[in-house]
């Protein structure tokens, strides 16, 4: 991550913009809403955007777009100033080298999807001969030329998706945003499209920026993960990264980890929430322990066997999750705990909210970093 204040581009940026791509500062102003967020995306780059909701995610796709003014900052991209506050400029969205894919995709309805990819390029004064042939490049491109003559309601989600995709990168757009691109998919369709979108994101020459709910239509098709929080990014790497070493409760529990924030010193950590674990990284300061709910284990009584984390809670939630239940246990001056168990050690522990159970996990399950 990188940022651009008061007129000063950093190194990243200057790179990033020699380079063709995105470099923006967005500082927007909103009520008491504040969002602050450095983002370069150079050619060639994907970037998934996630956080909660309000974290101002929406505002991003915004301000890159034209449809919100920043109140200070910069976007710049493939070298042309779209929007500088402190002097003056202010592209209109009509006027920036975009391309857009919605949720719901918004294709005319009236159009055939072979128009709908070549009305953008008709907006721009290209022919409509040579609109029209630059429209079946791309869905040849995307694997629906056979349907160039269906009218959206014709078309299934995939394909509809594969046609707004189309229409959005026929046009050779500096930059692409991608509003959950994926969510209105059924689940079937959506592993076909997941992989074949980041292919063709990466494969037609500028940035992209995708925002997404999803950890996997982000770890999957993004190569760069930008997570925001009340308006800041709290961490920016790549999916690998992310999922390793989370910085934050909301990122831990996107990519399915417990976390928790403390002081090392040896192979203990002291916890901030109260209590302290055995790990088998030694680590001196202030650090986060991070480890899955799979290496979790319930018990109705007091373990026996080698695992060194052990303490007394209640069930204080519990929540299917494909094959398995995530059960949540509280205990007091301990941090909350995440386990992951099957629906027959359900039944044969008689888990319920509220019930009292033992819970166990090995020093080696453990992943130990600077905090």
């Amino acid at each position: 991550m990188t940022t651009r204040r008061g007129g000063e581009a950093t190194e990243g940026n200057r790179e990033a913009t020699a380079a063709g791509g995105l470099a923006a500062y967005l500082a927007v102003r909103r009520g008491t809403f504040e969002l602050d967020v450095g983002l370069v995306v150079p050619r060639g780059q994907v970037v998934a955007l996630l956080g909660p909701n309000g974290a101002g995610k929406t505002t991003v796709l915004h301000a890159l777009a034209g449809l919100l003014r920043l109140t200070d900052g910069s976007v710049t991209l493939r070298g042309r100033v779209l929007d500088d506050p402190g002097r003056g400029t202010f592209v209109p969205p009509e006027g920036r080298d975009l391309g857009m894919v919605f949720q719901d995709y918004l294709l005319f309805p009236h159009l055939s999807a072979l128009d709908n990819v070549a009305f953008g390029l008709r907006a721009r004064g290209v022919g409509r001969g040579a609109a029209r042939q630059t429209a079946q490049v791309w869905l040849e491109r995307v694997g629906v030329l056979e349907h160039a003559g269906s009218r959206p309601g014709q078309l299934s989600g995939g394909q509809a998706q594969r046609v707004a995709l189309a229409r959005a990168l026929a046009t050779d757009p500096g930059l692409v945003l991608l509003d959950e691109p994926l969510a209105a998919l059924d689940a079937s369709t959506r592993l076909e499209v997941r992989g074949e979108l980041g292919r063709h994101l990466r494969e037609f020459g500028g940035s992209a920026l995708m925002v997404t709910h999803d950890p996997l239509d982000a770890m999957v098709v993004a190569d760069r993960l930008v997570v925001l929080e009340g308006g800041e990014v709290v961490q920016d790497g790549s999916p690998t990264e992310v999922a390793r070493a989370p910085r934050t409760e909301y990122v831990a529990r996107l990519v399915g980890l417990n976390l928790h924030r403390g002081r090392g010193k040896g192979s203990v950590v002291r916890l901030e929430a109260g209590g302290q674990l055995h790990v088998a990284d030694t680590l001196e300061g202030e650090v986060l322990v991070a480890y899955p709910p799979t290496s979790v284990t319930l018990h109705r009584q007091h373990p026996e066997g080698s695992a060194r984390n052990v303490w007394q809670g209640r069930v204080a939630g519990l929540e299917q999750h494909a094959h398995t239940v995530r059960a949540q246990v509280s205990a007091p001056d301990r941090p909350h705990v995440l386990a992951d168990v099957t629906p027959a050690a359900v039944a044969e522990l008689d888990l319920r909210l509220g019930a009292a159970v033992w819970l166990s996990f090995k020093a080696t399950d453990t992943h130990v970093y600077p905090g």
